[in-house]
């Protein structure tokens, strides 16, 4: 069965797809020769599936099971249109970007969508799995969680969906830290794990809160482990672009676009960008950098 979900104009799935690294996670695939990206996914009333992800005309085509139900069809549209943003409008970004020869491209490029999970709570799973520490760190520990807790595809028990806040609650910090290898973000996984579970805390809310962006900042922060760099980016998959992930490779980049190569700090990486305003997150994340010399 395929399902043809059209997005807003422009749109280009391979932007999305390469937006950031999130296809190198699991429960991702990216064939990048064909050009699909493998999801799996566990569904709300527990199957899960396999949804393989490929650019249509003005979208993305879903190749998924002939058996799902309407609800189920309905539920994987919802998800698909999460994960791309697909009825996102960068209009307005567009047109302050055409006066920017760095951002130019963007339009032409149809960039400004950044792909996402299917829920909150594997980004936020994944964005703490990214502090202080490698990228190869964050794929093998995503790799952990997934193979530990997730629930498996049935024609493939080999690969798994991501955990659900219950899944993961379910368990302790002992074996978040001894098996999934999580270190110090092991009480961080399972405290999150376990309010979302409770239902204490609505996360997924969030994907949908008219809160005012300082808010809703303020929520993302009282998570435990989520600081400065992890809530600039959970903003930005929310579609509030007011902050920039600073970490080290922003300063580097920073540091040689305006300051010379001498050290800098948060505070001259959010002042470069600081005249975009509520666009800012966005103007840094597509910045035409200049190559490393």
């Amino acid at each position: 069965m395929q399902l043809i979900l059209t997005a807003r104009p422009p749109f280009s799935f391979a932007a999305v797809v390469n937006s950031h690294g999130w296809p190198q996670l699991a429960p991702c695939t990216w064939d990048k020769e064909a050009g699909m990206l493998a999801y799996v996914t566990r569904l709300s009333a527990g199957r899960v599936l396999e949804l393989r992800l490929v650019e249509a005309p003005n979208g993305v085509q879903v190749a998924v099971d002939d058996s799902l139900s309407d609800a189920e069809r309905a539920e994987v549209t919802r998800q698909v249109t999460w994960m791309f943003g697909l009825n996102m409008d960068f209009s307005a970004f567009y047109a302050a970007a055409r006066h920017e020869p760095k951002l130019a491209h963007t339009e032409t490029r149809a960039q400004g969508r950044v792909l996402r999970s299917a829920t909150l709570f594997e980004d936020t799973v994944k964005t703490i799995t990214t502090v202080n520490t490698a990228w190869s760190g964050t794929i093998r520990m995503v790799k952990a969680l997934v193979t530990l807790f997730g629930s498996p595809l049935p024609a493939d028990p080999a690969r798994r969906a991501f955990p659900t806040s219950e899944q993961i609650a379910a368990t302790d910090e002992a074996t978040l830290r001894g098996q999934a290898r999580l270190g110090f973000r092991a009480p961080f996984v399972l405290a999150l794990a376990r309010t979302v579970a409770s239902g204490s805390f609505d996360l997924e809310a969030l994907k949908t809160s008219d809160l005012p962006t300082p808010d809703l900042r303020k929520r993302l922060l009282s998570i435990k482990g989520v600081g400065d760099y992890a809530v600039a980016n959970l903003l930005m998959l929310l579609g509030r672009y007011d902050a920039i992930p600073v970490d080290s490779w922003a300063m580097k980049m920073v540091s040689q676009e305006w300051h010379g190569n001498q050290p800098i700090g948060r505070t001259e990486v959010e002042a470069a960008f600081e005249r975009w305003g509520a666009w800012k997150g966005l103007a840094y994340w597509f910045w035409d950098w200049t190559p490393v010399a």
